[in-house]
């Protein structure tokens, strides 16, 4: 089973720019989207017609919303609020986490997109942010209880590690690499989740999943590494390889993230 994850910053843009060439070369059996920006009868037209798709739209017009597209069919689909709780029901939470199970040869799959907030350092956008985190940390407790095979993929907003983002000495300040988010990431690994990139790639700088769009950081591959897959041991076992679809160049670029995409041998 492959299963991709993508940011795709606009899924109509995305579409125009390359998506389709991509999903035609990729070949998965599951996608993850994040940043939609679309209702689902638009996001399922343009993903195409031979794929389920379910999605998660965000209450603020043209932010966030997360999908999930199978060539199998989903079932159990439980999204934001439902799965998350409390809080997460406000307008500036939704969008941000889907959840939904497809078959495999093994046996059900768990596959989860999330969309985590980016964040601001010393704003309320870092309480939005680290309250989505304290949902997702308890959510992921119910997940590992729940079922056997599950991964939870998509753009995190967080590098782990110092390997995880060039620039990481100008950056200790920043949202996305503080002391406080990446501390997340630590417990969600003491738990017993595995970064199934890192744990394929091994330990070294990269390979990165996110450039800005400023400057030369594609070009001087000067990325942060913030889109994953979250595996529990079982699913993760299977996990045999890993790659980043990364652009052959700027100017070939449908999204500023790449797609992150993992073979399971289910």
């Amino acid at each position: 089973m492959r299963i991709a994850s993508v940011n795709v910053n606009g899924v109509r843009a995305a579409a125009k720019k390359g998506m389709h060439e991509w999903i035609a070369a990729c070949e998965p059996d599951v996608i993850c989207l994040q940043e939609v920006r679309a209702p689902l009868e638009v996001t399922a037209g343009l993903v195409g017609e031979d794929w389920h798709v379910v999605e998660q739209a965000c209450e603020i017009k043209g932010r966030a919303g997360v999908a999930i597209a199978s060539r199998l069919p989903l079932t159990d689909v439980v999204a934001g609020v439902d799965a998350l709780g409390g809080e997460m029901g406000e307008p500036v939470h939704t969008g941000r986490w889907i959840e939904a199970t497809v078959d495999s040869p093994s046996g059900p799959v768990r596959i989860v997109s999330v969309y985590m907030h980016s964040g601001t350092a010393g704003t309320p956008k870092m309480d939005q942010k680290y309250a989505m985190l304290d949902a997702m940390t308890a959510r992921l407790a119910v997940l590992r209880e729940q079922h056997d095979r599950v991964v939870v993929m998509g753009d995190i907003n967080i590098a782990h590690t110092e390997n995880d983002i060039k620039n990481w000495k100008g950056n200790l300040k920043s949202a996305g690499f503080l002391p406080e988010e990446r501390a997340y990431l630590d417990r969600w690994f003491d738990a017993g989740w595995v970064d199934v990139h890192r744990a394929l790639e091994g330990v070294k700088p990269g390979p990165y999943t996110w450039w800005s769009q400023r400057g030369q950081a594609f070009d001087n591959d000067s990325g942060w590494r913030i889109d994953y897959q979250y595996a529990s041991p079982l699913l993760a076992a299977k996990a045999t390889s890993v790659r980043v679809d990364r652009q052959a160049s700027w100017d070939a670029r449908w999204t500023d993230h790449a797609p992150l995409v993992v073979d399971y041998a289910l």
